[in-house]
């Protein structure tokens, strides 16, 4: 075929398959208007019935994630769900909702939590990380899948498997292999553990680092956060942040120890570039709008504009956790078999009680606001 028949093959194939992007982005607009709209109707309508307080304790991230479940299964039914993931964006409106979910954090809140949240993630990062290399060891798992799972579990679960996956150079099944169960574990935890935090009485803080440091996605610790209040929600946002932020020297160092322990393909150099390319963006663009938002208020800007920008992260998170029901798939669990699972869910145990441990210690008697 010469340049020019593949340039034209290539462009067909773009303008095929744009109207699935714009349809899949579509999908998840309507079904984000649809959770709104059950969010201010479904209090009234429960109303003096028996169901009152679940309608009053329901919130957004539980109508999102159901109705996405529910689209995923008309979907697939209809043989349509492949060809709009496309239009899914799921990473697109997670990061874009924390970017903007750093306008209503206030800059001292940051700066003061920056402390306690990079020891706490540190530190269970490499306690999890830690002990799911080994337990993956002990039970035969492929070295790849073992980097994409302990990465998963101990800093931020499929952004971190990602990353993994790239400096690893891991296969796509195993990729699926790690972001169905990041997600099969991270559905339960986003209404377990403020149910936890509320019957053990964390104070918010304590239950939003708690939130921050176990749940295994951005979205699932935002919708976890917004349950469990306006700042525990501050707090888990931040925690998460952090761990994110070490998605970059996670991967690098994994880069190093393939290349040159499981793989042995010689000496490898990481310059200045591939850590920049690691590196999750979207932070800078936290703190970015973290700091706008504080001088904004602090020069006399008024708060409903912040209120705006609130409710615009509101849609996005909306957006995000509609696109993570749409995305969720059983047969990558199905295929994986019950090692990593066991895997997974021990991790996910240890995760659990070293976090609440470090949460406990490093946040006990920190305020928010």
């Amino acid at each position: 075929m010469t340049a020019a028949g593949a340039d034209r093959s290539s462009g067909e194939a773009v303008n095929r398959a744009w109207p699935w992007l714009v349809g899949g982005v579509l999908v998840v607009v309507l079904l984000g208007a649809l959770t709104r709209f059950l969010e201010s109707n479904v209090p009234g309508w429960l109303e003096k019935t028996p169901f009152e307080r679940i309608g009053e304790t329901v919130e957004f991230p539980v109508y999102a994630i159901a109705l996405g479940l529910l689209g995923n299964v008309v979907l697939t039914k209809l043989g349509l769900r492949e060809k709009l993931a496309a239009g899914f964006r799921t990473e697109f409106f997670i990061k874009t909702g924390v970017v903007l979910l750093g306008a209503s954090i206030n800059l001292k809140v940051l700066v003061t939590a920056a402390g306690p949240a990079i020891l706490q993630a540190l530190a269970l990062i490499t306690v999890v990380f830690g002990f799911t290399w080994w337990l993956s060891g002990a039970l035969g798992l492929d070295d790849k899948l073992r980097a994409l799972l302990a990465s998963a579990v101990s800093i931020c679960g499929v952004s971190a498997a990602i990353a993994a996956a790239g400096a690893v150079q891991a296969r796509k099944e195993q990729i699926a292999y790690a972001a169905s169960l990041v997600i099969a574990f991270a559905l339960p935890s986003i209404f377990l553990l403020p149910w936890l935090a509320d019957k053990l009485n964390l104070p918010d803080a304590v239950a939003g680092a708690w939130i921050g440091g176990n749940i295994d996605t951005t979205a699932a610790v935002a919708a976890s956060g917004a349950i469990a209040g306006e700042q525990a929600l501050q707090i888990a946002t931040i925690v998460k942040t952090t761990q994110n932020a070490l998605i970059g020297i996670v991967a690098i160092a994994l880069t190093l120890y393939f290349a040159v322990k499981v793989e042995r393909s010689g000496e490898t150099k990481v310059g200045v570039a591939q850590v920049w390319e690691r590196f999750p963006k979207f932070v800078l663009g936290f703190i970015t709008a973290s700091i706008v938002g504080t001088l904004y208020l602090q020069f006399g800007g008024a708060k409903a504009t912040i209120g705006t920008v609130n409710d615009l992260r509101t849609w996005f998170l909306i957006f995000a956790f509609v696109a993570i029901g749409l995305e969720f798939s059983l047969r990558g669990l199905r295929e994986a078999g019950w090692r990593p699972v066991v895997v997974f869910g021990s991790a996910t145990v240890v995760n659990l009680l070293v976090g609440l441990g470090l949460a406990w210690l490093l946040f006990r008697n920190f305020t928010v606001g």
